[in-house]
């Protein structure tokens, strides 16, 4: 006779996520384990007088989502800043802000987060919603920021003299005096006198992020920056029980770092808790479209005079690859133009001559623009294409820089996610959040429904399953956990999720309709509506 189990889900439209069993009406958990797959009438065996029995109602329930782009404590702390993700006018930027200083008397700083582009552009704009007191704002993706004139003035930038390190940039007026906007590695010049919460304020934060994000059915998500630091903090969430996501924390190398640094992620790798885990780095190729920081292979369609060189030369960029790899370290690599991609392929492609082939699973980030030429080296070399779907434009009446920036010659290769799957590559997903919302129905919606932007460019769409996939299976094997989550499967983790609609029965353009309506993590749930 089996043991009698903690849960049942009955009544469900089961997708498994799993090859050989891919279908099921019932799942049965017992402690943080999934014991049983299969029929309604098959889970009666598990059940006890203590099972709680959920009835799914025809809904589907999938594994627990994994976002393979995140950034867990950064999104957390700024949700303690002026939200701006809403904001559409400089009108919305000043209520916010002015709402936020008046709710924050004793804090020296106002620290806003997420404005779109080109709503706020000069310090001048930002004295005059608040001028006595030093105004920091942060750009949704997270690669320029503008401050105002107290803060350029605490920071000593106002005046000509002092410049950005690396590929930062100060914009200046024709006398030299700073505009306010700061790009890239500038941004530190002024975000790094912003003091940080108490460690008290954080694990606050942090709890209260989790339960947001449980809530849209994610429960592990791989971190896109970190240190020894960041990943001993989730620890102790974790030894004191309160961490509800799991995190795959990366050691962030800089182009300074030394081969002597690399022992700090060597240190992380040996940290494998069940929620808090090492054992991967994370570079930047480059920045992004819409700041003329993305690498690319032809000239900005709206700038060519704007050539940026990237953030590792191809020398430098193979040297630190080989050198993680000779660790065992897994690689992310941000790179938004396709000279960065390629790039990227070939430092992986010079690690595995130097150290030989193994089962690395390097990974490259974004992937906004792919030259066709380097759709088959994803497969050739083992490495992840690892994309975030709602970073796409809809359609090209949005209005949004990005297509201006890349041009219609290059549109029918971007966020090119049915040109990666036909070329056999592993796709895996992810939101970026805080760039963009980590609810994944968002990241379904773009992904199922994106229009062309023009009549002759391919049609890039998923499916459903694809989608799910690349958010349970495929992603956990991203982070080669395949063989512990991922799937809905005996002996696997019970991370699940259960949505308020059968998901395969609804429109793809009412995708996002379905919520969350029960998710457990480890055998608990952490989630109910």
């Amino acid at each position: 006779m089996p043991s009698k189990s903690d849960f049942i889900i009955h009544n469900a439209r089961i997708f498994t996520s799993d090859e050989a069993n891919p279908k099921a009406e019932a799942v049965a958990v017992k402690g943080n384990r999934i014991v049983f797959v299969g029929t309604n009438e098959g889970a009666k065996e598990f059940q006890g007088t203590s099972t709680r029995v959920i009835d799914g109602k025809g809904c589907t329930l999938t594994p627990g989502f994994i976002d393979s782009h995140f950034h867990l404590l950064w999104g957390s702390i700024w949700m303690g800043a002026a939200q701006l993700y809403d904001a559409k006018t400089r009108d919305d930027v000043s209520k916010i802000l002015q709402a936020f200083a008046a709710d924050n008397k004793t804090s020296e700083w106002v620290d806003g987060r997420g404005i779109k582009y080109s709503i706020i552009s000069t310090r001048q704009e930002l004295d005059e919603i608040i001028p006595d007191r030093p105004v920091y704002i942060n750009a949704y993706d997270g690669h320029t920021s503008w401050a105002n004139t107290k803060a350029l003035e605490l920071a000593g930038i106002l005046q000509p003299g002092k410049e950005a390190p690396g590929v930062g940039v100060i914009v200046r007026d024709e006398s030299g005096l700073a505009t306010g906007e700061l790009r890239e590695t500038a941004m530190d010049l002024v975000a790094d006198l912003i003091p940080l919460p108490s460690e008290a304020r954080k694990r606050e934060l942090l709890k209260m992020a989790m339960k947001k994000i449980n809530a849209t059915g994610v429960t592990s998500v791989h971190n896109m920056n970190g240190d020894l630091n960041e990943l001993q903090f989730f620890a102790a969430v974790e030894d004191a029980g309160e961490m509800t996501v799991r995190v795959y924390v990366p050691y962030h190398v800089k182009p300074e770092t030394t081969e002597q640094n690399l022992s700090e992620a060597a240190e992380m790798a040996k940290l494998q808790g069940d929620f808090a885990r090492g054992g991967c780095v994370k570079f930047f190729m480059d920045g992004v479209w819409e700041s003329y920081t993305a690498l690319n292979l032809e000239p900005y369609a709206d700038d060519p005079e704007a050539k940026p060189e990237g953030i590792y030369s191809a020398g430098h960029f193979n040297r630190m690859a080989t050198l993680c790899d000779k660790y065992g370290l897994q690689m992310f690599t941000h790179c938004c133009g396709d000279g960065a991609v390629r790039r990227t392929l070939d430092g992986y492609e010079a690690a595995q001559k130097a150290n030989g082939k193994r089962d690395s699973r390097h990974r490259v980030e974004h992937i906004e623009v792919i030259h066709p030429d380097d759709l088959p080296r994803f497969k050739g070399l083992g490495v992840i294409a690892s994309m975030q779907t709602s970073h796409a434009p809809f359609s090209a009446n949005e209005g949004d820089v990005w297509l201006e920036r890349t041009g219609p010659q290059r549109w029918g290769r971007s966020f090119a996610w049915r040109d990666i799957l036909n070329a056999d590559a592993h796709l895996i997903l992810g939101s970026d959040w805080t760039v963009a919302p980590f609810d994944p129905m968002v990241n379904m919606h773009v992904a199922m429904n994106r229009e062309k932007w023009s009549p002759d460019d391919p049609d890039q769409t998923l499916t459903l399953e694809e989608v799910i996939l690349g958010y349970t299976r495929n992603a956990a094997y991203g982070e080669f956990k395949e063989n512990e989550k991922g799937q809905i499967k005996e002996g696997y983790l019970a991370d699940l999720v259960l949505f308020t609609h059968d998901l395969f029965a609804l429109p793809k353009q009412d995708i996002m309709t379905a919520k969350a309506a029960l998710t457990m993590v480890d055998g608990k749930v952490v989630f109910e509506a």
